[in-house]
């Protein structure tokens, strides 16, 4: 079977991505334990996460984290690199490890991650004056 290429234009431009990473298992990297969540006995993940958000915010690109994923918007060679170099940073703290990712990609478009968070506030703001 032979693969499409993805026209030229999907590989430059903006791109936003969105993911969340979870190692599960015990740590694979020896040096590493697994602290406890305050609230139960199960093991946390927090950790894990925290590694590889500081991998994310120091790419230097812009970045927001929620409560349930981490976004990261750049150029798709530059944005994909961060993900796995993220991935690979949480993965230490597991035997197994879970990422979820969804992209926007808009070539030629930047700044968008603070930008469709504008545009939804102020259609929400013109719905509520009706």
């Amino acid at each position: 079977m032979r693969l499409a290429r993805a026209p030229p234009a999907l590989h430059t431009g903006g791109m936003i991505v969105a993911f969340s990473v979870q190692p599960t298992g015990e740590p694979s990297d020896p040096s590493l334990t697994r602290s406890l969540d305050d609230s139960s006995d199960a093991a946390s993940v927090h950790d894990a996460v925290a590694a590889a958000v500081r991998v994310v915010r120091a790419s230097g690109l812009s970045t927001r984290t929620s409560s349930m994923f981490t976004e990261i918007e750049g150029e798709w060679d530059e944005v994909m690199a961060v993900v796995k170099a993220a991935t690979m940073e949480a993965a230490r703290y597991g035997s197994r490890t879970s990422l979820v990712l969804k992209a926007d990609i808009r070539p030629g478009r930047s700044g968008e991650l603070d930008g469709k968070v504008q545009r939804l506030d102020a259609a929400v703001a013109r719905l509520e004056e009706d």
